[in-house]
């Protein structure tokens, strides 16, 4: 079924979910892990699964997180989008800086 999400996602990020869901599917493979078990485990339809191991971009991002946890490769989730790794956001901080800084003048106490 062709969603809005499906045909609105660029293209690098829909070879990025592809790809990761290949990858999730290979080590499912590797765990000898069912897709029965693996969507029992994941409270989810085998239909979802199978959407997930194709990278269907309709399927929501808990379930992935769910399914990279069963697998333990969920550690590094949350360093996919760290701020202090993002290239562009720091070049565009650093833009941003004042050209110059003027000192603060002391103020003289009022008698």
């Amino acid at each position: 079924m062709k969603t809005q999400a499906n045909s609105t996602l660029p293209r690098g990020a829909r070879q990025a979910l592809k790809k990761l869901g290949e990858d999730i599917a290979v080590a499912r493979k590797k765990r000898r892990i069912s897709t029965v078990s693996m969507a029992e485990r994941a409270f989810i339809s085998r239909n979802t699964l199978y959407k997930l191991e194709k990278g269907d971009p309709s399927v929501s991002m808990g379930v992935y997180a769910t399914v990279l946890a069963i697998l333990g490769l969920a550690n590094n989730l949350g360093q996919v989008a760290d701020r202090r790794e993002d290239a562009l956001g720091l070049d565009l901080d650093e833009e941003s800086l004042p050209k110059k800084i003027h000192s603060k003048r002391q103020q003289r106490p009022k008698s």
